[in-house]
C-alpha cells in the first residue's frame, strides 16, 4: 500500500467543489466505467422504502452531482417530487442538460446552506445523500442540517465509502485507485487531482461504527448499515436511519 503522507482533510474538502467543477464534463464517463455504480445508487434509493412509488412524497437528493443519484430516485419513485442539490455549479449544469420530468428541480447550494437555499420548503419525506458526508468540511454540522430537513419519521440513506474498519477493504481500495481510477482520471481529464483526493478522502473517512454514531448524534434512530455487492462489497455501504 502506498503511504498516505499528510492529508489536510478539512482543507481538501473545502476545495472539492472547485475540483468537481473542473472535471464535470468527464464525470459521467468515468463513473460509468465502474461496474455496479448505477445499480448501487438505485439500491440505496430503494432502501428508503417509500410507499406507492413515492406518490405524494417530496424527496431531497443532496450531493446530486450530474444527476446520477437523482436518476436513481426518479426510476425508483416516479410519483415523487424530487429536489436535487449540489455545491458544484458545473456538475449541476451537466445535470440540467439531461431530460427530466417536471417533478425534478435542481438547486445550487452547499449542504450547510440548505436552510437558506430551501427556505419555505420541506420538511422532506426522504433524503438520499450519495458520496456527500465524506466531503463535508464540518461533517457533524452538515449531517445536522440534513436531519433538520427531514419530516418526523422520514428515512435517510447515506450512500458512502467506508474502509476504515477493514485492512482488506483498504488494500482493495488502494489497489483499484492506483491501478484504474487515478490513471483513468488522468488520461480522460489530464489532471488526476480529484481522483487522488478520492483515494485519500476514503482512507481518511469514518469507519461504519463511527459514521452510524455520527448519525445517531444528529438525532436519527433505527440507524443501521446494509452492504452492496460486487467488488465494492465492504467498500461502499448504505447507512440508513429515520428521524
Amino acid at each position: 500500500m502506498r503511504p498516505r503522507g499528510t492529508f489536510d482533510r478539512e482543507s481538501a474538502a473545502t476545495g472539492v467543489s472547485a475540483q468537481f467543477d473542473q472535471d464535470a464534463a468527464s464525470y459521467d464517463r468515468l463513473v460509468g466505467a465502474n461496474p455496479g455504480y448505477h445499480e448501487h445508487l438505485r439500491l440505496s434509493a430503494r432502501r428508503l422504502d417509500l410507499p406507492d412509488r413515492g406518490a405524494g412524497a417530496t424527496v431531497l437528493d443532496v450531493g446530486c452531482g450530474t444527476g446520477l443519484s437523482t436518476a436513481a430516485l426518479v426510476e425508483t419513485y416516479p410519483e415523487a417530487r424530487i429536489v436535487a442539490v449540489d455545491a458544484s455549479a458545473e456538475m449541476l449544469a451537466r445535470a440540467r442538460e439531461k431530460e427530466w420530468p417536471d417533478t425534478v428541480r435542481f438547486v445550487h447550494a452547499r449542504a450547510e446552506d440548505l436552510g437558506t437555499a430551501l427556505a419555505g420548503e420541506g420538511p422532506f419525506d426522504g433524503l438520499l445523500a450519495a458520496y456527500l458526508v465524506r466531503n463535508l468540511p464540518d461533517r457533524d454540522a452538515g449531517v445536522a442540517v440534513l436531519v433538520d430537513h427531514l419530516a418526523p419519521g422520514a428515512p435517510i440513506a447515506v450512500h458512502e465509502y467506508s474502509v476504515a474498519d477493514s485492512a482488506y477493504a483498504r488494500r482493495v481500495w488502494t489497489a483499484v485507485c492506483w491501478a484504474v481510477i487515478i490513471p483513468l482520471g488522468r488520461r480522460v481529464t489530464g489532471d488526476a487531482s480529484l481522483y487522488r483526493y478520492l483515494w485519500r478522502s476514503v482512507l481518511a473517512f469514518d469507519g461504519l461504527a463511527r459514521l452510524e454514531q455520527r448519525l445517531r448524534d444528529a438525532g436519527l434512530r433505527e440507524v443501521h448499515t446494509r452492504p452492496v455487492d460486487g467488488w465494492q462489497r465492504g467498500i461502499v455501504h448504505t447507512v440508513l436511519g429515520r428521524r
